[in-house]
């Protein structure tokens, strides 16, 4: 699914900074996976270059058997939209697009009509038990409906996999508990799950942790 062989990343911000350094690894389709690192370890990056929102200098990186490399901005947004959901530590929602057009809104870069959009956005909506928050703005709700909202966002195009960066680290401890629950139950339906977080206990609810040590893998504990 996932397959990045010596991958490199340097960063020229006046002095060049070698942020991955020859990285290889492979995550299989169907896998949840925890990526843990120091401050600047290059997970971060990492995420990123798996994202398609950043390249890499050297290597070869190939999602689903497709080599992503060089791609132009509008090729990189159609791989992005149509196989990888995003969810992010701080939500990313629309703060004037209620709950229902925040979930619909991946629908409406892939075209879709706006009535089947939504049909579509609403089944996710009460997949997260949010059928009742559907016309509600993001002000109007708690941490973790954001981070369910933000979850059915990702999920709404049925996409390859689910890149999840600190998807707790804006939660108390328990709703924190209810997200990776979630997170849990899309895995055991199929989805590949990559997950950042600092946290070992949201770790420990996934299938491998991976630690980067200085843009390298450090190590990899099956769980």
């Amino acid at each position: 699914m996932i397959h990045l062989t010596d991958i490199n990343k340097t960063y020229y911000n006046g002095a060049a900074l070698h942020v991955l350094k020859g990285l290889n690894l492979q995550i299989d389709k169907g896998e949840f996976v925890a990526i843990m690192g120091s401050s600047g370890s290059g997970k971060s990056t990492l995420l990123n270059i798996v994202g398609i929102l950043d390249d890499y200098d050297s290597g070869s990186y190939y999602l689903n058997g497709k080599l992503i490399k060089d791609l132009s901005e509008k090729n990189s947004a159609v791989y992005r939209n149509n196989m990888i959901g995003f969810v992010f530590q701080s939500f990313n929602l629309i703060t004037f697009k209620t709950a229902l057009e925040n979930v619909a809104l991946p629908l409406y870069y892939q075209g879709v009509r706006r009535n089947k959009r939504n049909k579509i956005a609403m089944e996710y909506l009460d997949r997260m038990g949010l059928t009742e928050w559907a016309d509600h703005l993001p002000s109007e709700l708690s941490g973790g409906q954001k981070q369910r909202i933000a979850i059915a966002r990702a999920l709404v195009t049925n996409p390859q996999v689910i890149l999840a960066d600190e998807p707790t680290g804006a939660l108390d401890s328990q709703t924190s508990i209810e997200v990776m629950e979630i997170l849990q139950q899309v895995n055991r339906e199929g989805m590949t799950i990559v997950m950042v977080t600092h946290d070992p206990e949201m770790a420990a609810m996934s299938h491998k942790i991976i630690k980067i040590r200085d843009g390298v893998i450090g190590s990899i504990e099956h769980q």
